[in-house]
């Protein structure tokens, strides 16, 4: 499965997740300090959506926010 927009092109994202420890400074503690960090995908929010595309019907992955803006004309 190709987790790419059809029409904007979004595609996954790699970032980190991080962990913190410690007692907030303005809760009487020393400050919160990252002490790992994870790699990990931030993934677009895809729908199998079946649109015409030349005059032809496809079924292709969108992002909700191509569907929100009404970039799409469905079958």
């Amino acid at each position: 499965m190709l987790k790419i927009c059809a029409l904007c092109g979004k595609r996954p994202q790699t970032g980190r997740k991080v962990v913190r420890k410690g007692l907030a400074k303005s809760k009487g503690g020393t400050g919160s300090k990252i002490v790992r960090s994870c790699k990990r995908k931030f993934l677009p929010n895809l729908h199998k959506t079946r649109i015409m595309i030349n005059g032809i019907a496809k079924r292709v992955f969108i992002c909700t926010k191509c569907i929100k803006k009404g970039d799409i004309v469905k079958v």
